[in-house]
């Protein structure tokens, strides 16, 4: 919303009013104020949560520690979505379909995890909302996120291979954005008609994606229908559809499954944040997206405004949330961390780096699904249930073993750390 203040104080030739229209200092602000009601207000809803009674039902799993957390008020995703929301509004652009798609997704999986934790805390269900439901919800996120990055005039990008073969410059590509890297450019007709003069073909509609380690890294859905011939990029939505959700329930399960120490969920997501921001800056940034050998994605820079909000609400919590922890984020927080992580991965198209950026996610993700797997095998084989962990997820295995709760955290945010470094690195590494 200010930045419509500011462009009335701009034309007014107020001063100083410019430098709100660099992302950078918007974005430098959502960090700020993300961090302030987060740590602030934070104590506010964690006291309100107490008086209410709204505490963790905690079942005997024969952990350390376990049982002095039954009690601890949950449901403090409130605070990280009140965290985001609130500077999103303040700070970003609107009308912008990428951040109207960040915000719903925010406030969907909000619901569905409020849902969830509301059936366990006040029914007394420890089993919440039944799997099927969540399911049901995070499939209907995926596909409205699917259709308008298919179909949406403003989801759009500048093929940098295409850009290469015309022989254009970086000075071109900024032309085309009206003089500004990150310059918003609401659809492709108004981008074509700014720069008549410039060699580069308008921005397009394409199930383009980035895959890591490859030069020229673009590999394109549509790939899948190549057999359909002049006809494939019509029917690409077939295949793009369905994997933009299967990617999008799989991030989310992750980050649920993650969400069992203090501090887990929360400091693993703060630097897979840092890592989207930087990516997303780059690939909005026509400099950059061309010096990079990456797609340009026109409108893509409001996202790093965005995802410092997620940044600042992340480590805001994580303030409250680190051992002891004073509060849960339950699945009101967990569901949606990994939904948000999810859909920035699909908007920027650097999903196929989902693997190594979230590598966290996907190894606890994959220690249930082996626990499970190979206990109902070795049942119906051997007559008796074997495991592979002492328990699952993966972080409870080391809890098994005698590891200390803090000092399993801190490694995995250092795991996770060090995943995210070795996703910018591919960047350049082809």
């Amino acid at each position: 919303m200010l930045c419509y203040l500011f462009d009335w104080l701009k034309d007014l030739n107020f001063p100083g009013a410019q430098v709100f229209h660099y992302i950078s200092f918007r974005a430098a602000l959502a960090v700020v104020l993300s961090l302030f009601i987060s740590m602030i207000f934070g104590r506010k809803i964690i006291g309100y949560l107490k008086k209410r009674q709204i505490g963790e039902s905690v079942r005997d799993l024969g952990l350390e520690g376990q049982k002095e957390k039954a009690g601890t008020p949950t449901m403090g995703g409130f605070i990280i979505i009140l965290s985001i929301v609130i500077p999103v509004l303040l700070l970003n652009r609107l009308e912008n379909i990428y951040i109207i798609l960040m915000l719903f997704t925010t406030l969907w999986l909000g619901m569905l995890g409020f849902i969830d934790d509301y059936i366990k805390v006040f029914k007394k269900n420890k089993e919440g909302l039944s799997p099927r439901m969540k399911m049901l919800g995070q499939v209907v996120l995926g596909l409205v996120v699917a259709v308008v990055m298919y179909f949406h005039p403003a989801a759009v990008i500048q093929d940098v291979g295409t850009l290469r073969s015309a022989n254009v410059t970086s000075e071109d590509i900024l032309k085309m954005s009206d003089g500004s890297a990150n310059a918003v450019v609401k659809s492709p007709e108004q981008l074509e008609a700014s720069a008549p003069a410039t060699k580069a073909p308008p921005a397009v509609h394409s199930t383009k994606t980035t895959i890591p380690f490859v030069k020229n890294n673009e590999f394109d859905y549509a790939w899948f229908t190549r057999w359909m011939g002049d006809e494939k990029g019509t029917w690409s939505f077939l295949f793009y559809i369905p994997i933009v959700i299967f990617i999008i329930v799989a991030v989310s399960n992750g980050a649920n499954l993650t969400d069992g120490l203090d501090g887990l969920a929360a400091g693993t997501s703060a630097p897979i944040a840092v890592g989207l921001a930087i990516l997303a800056y780059v690939s909005g940034n026509a400099i950059f997206a061309n010096y990079l050998n990456i797609m340009y994605i026109p409108n893509i820079g409001e996202l790093v405004v965005f995802i410092s909000a997620l940044v600042g609400a992340c480590i805001g919590f994580y303030w409250w949330n680190c051992y002891p922890a004073q509060v849960f984020m339950g699945d009101t927080g967990s569901l949606m961390l990994g939904g948000v992580i999810a859909v920035l991965c699909v908007i920027i198209r650097k999903e196929l780096l989902i693997p190594l950026l979230c590598g966290v996610f996907l190894i606890q993700s994959l220690s249930v699904i082996m626990q499970v797997s190979y206990f109902k095998y070795t049942r119906k084989k051997y007559g008796e249930g074997r495991r592979i962990l002492l328990m699952s997820p993966l972080h409870h295995h080391y809890q098994k073993k005698g590891l200390h709760e803090a000092k399993i955290v801190q490694r995995f945010v250092v795991v996770s750390i060090m995943l995210v470094v070795l996703t910018l690195i591919t960047l350049k590494l082809r």
